[in-house]
């Protein structure tokens, strides 16, 4: 496909050549734009996934960026042909000026319907100026943090959701924060993973993560004594906090750790002086949707815009009928064999 002009806009379309802090600046220039534009995640995929990543920019007739697009393409013989902005997270698609949302997303169109993809999907938080239909399937919950004084925070919670916070507390349940928490989360997190039925991201995944992000990740346990029984992870970006990844041992369900890891990264967040707590994206209607609608969230939808071929509206989900066999096997593993056979199968769900 050719690069070429855009005719009456005069922008020009290609693949991303420059500094990462270019494309990083024109980011958080714009409106709506998530952690998961900034161009650090192309180098995680790339070492991590393998995956081809086909960052666009488009720039006008003096060569100046008005916009990007990070695009990366999954493609296996199972699963099919996916091209996501962003895979394996919540958020992506175009940012810049209307001109420019419009060329990049037309030409990922283009590029979508020439290399045969199933699916192209621009997972954004905002309502996008372009032709392609939208899917609301999933939604994510915000709540507005009060500033500086977690206290407020605390007062305006029903005596319920109290009560469920005080109880590890009681329990002698502690959480911790801290790059040196990621062997732990890990832990937490493939074992919860394994229970689920559901293929572990690897921990290279996380190491790369912290190594790219070191300032903007957070790695957050609730432990019960030395032992680790719930733990987060997430990304704070322009006054926003996202629990991207959270998990607690069932095991341990009685005493509720993750209430109190959750309180644990609100409070943090306020002390930080954010605004905003986002909980991630869920299906509505699902067990995580009314977990996270306990904390006073307010449900916003995501717009994400899809060109399909074929009827593929979606990615694989255990929740498909061609699929649904995979977690009744995968809950049965031996962690040590779900925790080496995870990575190689989750790297083709986006």
């Amino acid at each position: 496909m050719s690069a070429g002009g855009d005719g009456d806009s005069g922008l020009q379309i290609a693949q991303f050549q420059g500094a990462g802090g270019q494309w990083d600046e024109l980011v958080r220039s714009q409106t709506g734009w998530t952690h998961f534009h900034l161009h650090g995640w192309k180098q995680v995929v790339e070492n991590v996934f393998r995956h081809e990543c086909l960052y666009l920019s488009a720039c006008d007739a003096q060569g100046r960026l008005t916009g990007v697009l990070p695009l990366v393409r999954v493609r296996s013989r199972v699963f099919g042909h996916f091209l996501i902005s962003m895979p394996f997270l919540n958020y992506g698609g175009p940012l810049g000026s209307a001109t420019a949302v419009r060329r990049l997303t037309d030409h990922a169109t283009e590029l979508a319907r020439e290399s045969g993809a199933g699916l192209l999907e621009l997972r954004s938080t905002t309502e996008l100026d372009v032709d392609l239909p939208v899917s609301h399937r999933k939604v994510t919950l915000l709540l507005d943090l009060p500033p500086d004084d977690p206290t407020q925070l605390w007062d305006g919670f029903k005596a319920k959701l109290r009560s469920q916070i005080r109880r590890p507390r009681k329990e002698g349940v502690v959480a911790k924060f801290g790059l040196d928490q990621l062997d732990s989360f890990f832990g937490v997190f493939s074992h919860h993973m394994r229970d689920l039925g559901t293929p572990t991201q690897p921990r290279r995944l996380f190491q790369e993560i912290a190594r790219a992000f070191p300032e903007s990740v957070w790695f957050g346990c609730a432990y019960l004594g030395d032992k680790a029984v719930a733990a987060g992870c997430g990304f704070q970006w322009n006054g926003e906090f996202e629990m991207t990844w959270a998990a607690s041992l069932v095991e341990y369900n009685r005493i509720a750790p993750n209430m109190l890891l959750y309180w644990s990264f609100l409070e943090r967040a306020v002390s930080q002086g954010l605004h905003t707590f986002n909980f991630g994206r869920c299906t509505p209607g699902s067990g995580t949707h009314r977990f996270k609608r306990q904390w006073g969230a307010r449900e916003v939808p995501l717009w994400w815009y899809q060109y399909h071929r074929r009827g593929e509206a979606s990615t694989p989900s255990p929740d498909d009928a061609r699929y649904s066999w995979g977690p009744r096997i995968w809950k049965h593993l031996p962690l040590r064999i779900a925790n080496a056979a995870g990575p190689r199968i989750v790297r083709f769900l986006p």
